[in-house]
């Protein structure tokens, strides 16, 4: 974002920096492209399929034994 945005363009103040960074990230920030790090899955799919192995995680809570 830095290199491809932040860095190509001047900001008055901090909100119009935010302002411009969400559109940015909005309009043009590739939300469906594979990513090495999501074991080739885009960002959006993986986040659903975290979501999703969340909420088919339970957590068992057993009591202290003292």
């Amino acid at each position: 974002m830095k290199v491809e945005f932040v860095h190509q363009h001047h900001f008055a103040t901090r909100a119009e920096a935010r302002l411009k960074m969400a559109t940015w990230i909005a309009d043009f920030y590739n939300t469906t492209h594979r990513h090495s790090a999501n074991d080739g899955i885009g960002p959006i799919p993986f986040e659903h399929h975290m979501a999703q192995a969340r909420a088919n995680t339970t957590t068992q809570v057993t009591p202290e034994v003292a």
